[in-house]
């Protein structure tokens, strides 16, 4: 049994959590909420209220991260803050009060879940490889993020960046239903469903892969209209109507090095 912390236990988190446990895994799980402190600890997580600001943590993090040997880190970016500006700038200031208490704790392994908003619009084909370009103050905080954690030497990091996450609650189609004028018709989609996520986290951990990097992506590449406009028909929503001009913007996220090195397979049916 390896006991595992995972700060952040929303949309993602709470879910891992109850997989990890059904592993027969010990996990700590944080909220920044108390009214979520029930909830948790029904689903078999030891609960604990913790708050991640730009100036300080609670002190409850030392109790949070106690005896555990890995940290899982989903606390990304609040990109619909009222500030958003101002959220986003603060949130590397958040990984590095978070890192002391790492380095004083029992952690050896840290895994940060991160995004393929790292990469900016310009690059085409990209790999692990590929070098960041973020074209967005969020990506920026990210890759920050990314290599503070990345270069302490008290524990080892795998950075693991998702494209577009989706899931059975969770789908874009949702919000461009109906909407006219959609912008890059031609672009390939890069999602992940959120199984795929936790299948993908738990391979990292049972297979030891860490002082590593994971472009976390299916390998299934229609473009926006294609895809949305066939979503739309399967969940008998209003069709979105996109741009007749053409798209710019090729990226297209490999997955290939997941495939090969954790020798993983997506579920793509569910996609």
């Amino acid at each position: 049994m390896t006991k595992i912390s995972i700060l952040g236990c929303g949309w993602l988190g709470l879910p891992l959590a109850k997989a990890l446990i059904a592993k027969e895994n010990s996990v700590n799980g944080s909220t920044t909420s108390e009214n979520k402190l029930p909830i948790l600890k029904e689903a078999g997580i030891n609960p604990f209220l913790v708050t991640v600001e730009s100036e300080s943590v609670s002190d409850s993090i030392t109790d949070f991260l106690a005896e555990s040997e890995i940290l899982i880190i989903d606390i990304p970016p609040k990109l619909r803050a009222v500030n958003p500006s101002s959220e986003e700038k603060a949130f590397v200031e958040k990984i590095k009060n978070v890192i002391p208490f790492i380095e004083k704790s029992t952690i050896k392994k840290v895994l940060f879940v991160s995004s393929t908003s790292v990469y900016g619009d310009d690059n085409s084909f990209i790999t692990e490889e590929t070098i960041p370009n973020p074209d967005t103050e969020s990506g920026k905080q990210l890759v920050l993020a990314e290599n503070l954690l990345q270069e302490n030497q008290h524990f080892e990091t795998t950075i693991l960046r998702f494209g577009g996450l989706i899931g059975e609650d969770r789908h874009p189609i949702k919000f461009l239903a109906g909407k006219e004028n959609i912008e890059n018709p031609d672009a390939p989609i890069n999602l992940i469903h959120q199984k795929d996520c936790i299948g993908i986290i738990e391979a990292i951990i049972n297979q030891s892969k860490w002082n590593a990097v994971f472009n976390a992506v299916a390998p299934f590449h229609p473009t926006r209209e294609e895809y949305y406009t066939s979503k739309a028909i399967e969940m008998d929503l209003a069709l979105p109507k996109f741009s007749s001009q053409q798209s710019n913007i090729k990226k297209m996220i490999s997955s290939e090095k997941i495939e090969r090195t954790l020798q993983y397979k997506f579920i793509l049916e569910e996609y």
